[in-house]
């Protein structure tokens, strides 16, 4: 009896010592975290195949990953789902619509905690830069958010918006704005060399305005001058301009935007970058996944039109004379300085209004150019330049150009150093149009687009590489050293995917459809979507980059 008493003593306590631990909300009363993730299928962002792991956030950063015995204020159930650093928006257009409304609901509701902005610069001047970036945190703002400054910018506050070669004195006047605008946080220089004025600025002069980006470390991140016919040169002069000043260089949305080279164009564009990098150039892209791209009608008018100015230009634009000769060189094709895209597009009948921004002409929107000019018993040619005139210059049309190929989004995106950019506004308000007036679906299921379309169903990409190229690579690529990744002590930035539910929303005929399957996003450790809903915290931070200071002020601090 003794001995089998002990016995059975010594087998309970095996038993207890084996039973497994109370679960977290028994642990104790107190909450060790803000937040705890259970059970997750972690995406680290780094390109990793998934584990199995809890994620606790403390104070905006990620605390702890992998089996988690503390207990979080709020606990969230994975199941299923995938925990993943939130997207990071490599081309926003966000600028203005943020200072309107901070919530940016349809970037987070795809999954997006950081945007970089800028193709068009900064509100007002180099002076303005710090009370624009105090103005957005004062007001809050629920994705971090960065920015370019303008060459454009610099070169208008000089020289004005018409044509013409700087002295070398405004030269140096525009590098000096450029200077102190990378002194006050910016990340780098942009420029939209297919607009003018923006196109009226020579390779020499980007050259020179680079350099003193290249002095900080940033960026010279273009909208090239040409995505059409001319698509591999202009891929050559964003390249010399990185090579011959010393700066990285990210082109924005890369396409073969030209229907007559249709899996020509990208290959060779994208051997060229290739080369680029191979001798140490640090150049690389960045896309969205449709074949319309969106902008202003007013790109169909050649720029020598502008070349005095907008207000000119319009009024020369109602003359018959220059309105005739316009649109025979639209006809016979792109002009040096100027990408026709009507013909990249293959004709007006693939040119939809998408906003005509006028009471006149806005029963039009959702139908190509064609069918709009049949309608009026006018050439097309003629129909969109008055659509353009009847919505400036308060306003801009805006139409969707479908000038590229499926097989070449596909090929670019199989590349490593391509990163994913909407091109796209946060909206004021949601499910309306975004803050440009833009109806295409890029504002609404860009990144969730990417996973649906191009790891579920074409098998491109799979889904670690996917968030790759939204996470992780575009944080290493913007140095964004402590967000991009599920590690600890990284900024909390995360997103719980679910996979089976997810659904890019957005269509060409729906532009402005809510995405599906990302009900859950964390920002800076905040929870800001829940439930797929938005909690109305403003947790978002205005992302600065750090620009070392010159020599002789760093060696006199010392």
């Amino acid at each position: 009896m003794h001995i089998g008493r002990t016995l059975g003593i010594v087998l309970a306590g095996l038993c207890m010592a084996a039973a497994p631990p109370p679960p977290p909300s028994q642990a104790g009363n107190a909450a060790i975290y803000d937040i705890v993730i259970r059970n997750a299928r972690v995406l680290d962002g780094a390109g990793n195949p998934w584990v199995r792991a809890d994620v606790a956030i403390k104070d905006g950063r990620i605390a702890e990953v992998g089996s988690i015995a503390g207990r979080g204020t709020r606990e969230i159930d994975a199941g299923e789902r995938y925990v993943a650093p939130g997207f990071i928006d490599m081309m926003d257009q966000s600028t203005y619509a943020l200072m309107e409304n901070g919530l940016a609901e349809n970037k987070l509701l795809q999954g997006v905690t950081t945007v970089i902005a800028g193709e068009g610069g900064t509100p007002g001047t180099t002076a303005d830069i710090p009370s624009y970036f105090g103005k957005l945190e004062t007001q809050g703002i629920s994705v971090n958010f960065g920015t370019y400054f303008s060459s454009t910018q610099a070169r208008v506050k000089v020289m004005g918006d018409g044509a013409g070669e700087p002295t070398a004195a405004q030269l140096s006047e525009m590098q000096a704005e450029v200077a102190s605008a990378m002194q006050a946080g910016v990340f780098g220089i942009s420029s939209a060399l297919i607009y003018a004025p923006s196109s009226f600025q020579s390779t020499s002069d980007l050259i020179a305005l680079a350099g003193e980006v290249g002095k900080c470390s940033g960026f010279y991140a273009t909208h090239m001058r040409d995505e059409s016919a001319k698509l591999v040169e202009a891929v050559d002069e964003a390249i010399e301009i990185g090579e011959e000043s010393g700066v990285k260089v990210e082109i924005f949305h890369l396409k073969g935007a030209y229907a007559p080279l249709w899996g020509k164009l990208m290959p060779e564009a994208l051997q060229h970058v290739d080369a680029a990098r191979a001798r140490g150039v640090d150049v690389a892209a960045d896309l969205y996944p449709y074949t319309a791209g969106g902008t202003g009608l007013e790109v169909t008018v050649p720029s020598w039109v502008w070349a005095e100015g907008e207000t000119r230009g319009l009024e020369m634009l109602r003359d018959p004379e220059v309105r005739a000769r316009a649109k025979q060189e639209l006809a016979a094709g792109s002009l040096p300085g100027w990408s026709n895209l009507v013909e990249a597009s293959g004709g007006w009948e693939n040119v939809r209004l998408a906003n005509a921004n006028s009471e006149e002409y806005n029963r039009f929107n959702g139908q190509n150019l064609a069918q709009i000019g049949e309608s009026l018993g006018v050439d097309p040619t003629d129909a969109a330049w008055d659509i353009v005139l009847a919505a400036a210059p308060e306003k801009r049309a805006y139409a969707l150009y479908f000038m590229m190929d499926e097989q070449d989004i596909e090929t670019a995106l199989q590349r490593p150093w391509v990163s994913i950019g909407s091109d796209a506004s946060a909206s004021v308000e949601l499910g309306g149009v975004d803050g440009l007036g833009l109806p295409h679906p890029r504002a609404y299921g860009t990144f969730p687009r990417v996973i649906t379309e191009y790891v579920q169903k074409r098998n491109v990409l799979t889904l670690e590489n996917a968030v790759r190229k939204m996470t992780g690579w575009p944080a290493q690529r913007m140095g964004l050293s402590d967000r991009g990744l599920v590690r600890q002590g990284m900024r909390a930035d995360l997103i719980l995917l679910d996979l089976d539910r997810l659904d890019e929303g957005a269509t060409w005929e729906q532009p402005t459809a809510l995405p599906q399957g990302i009900d859950t996003v964390i920002v800076n450790g905040v929870l800001t979507i829940d439930g797929g809903k938005h909690t109305g915290a403003r947790s978002g931070m205005v992302l600065r980059h750090q620009c070392p200071l010159p020599e002789s002020t760093t060696a006199s601090a010392g």
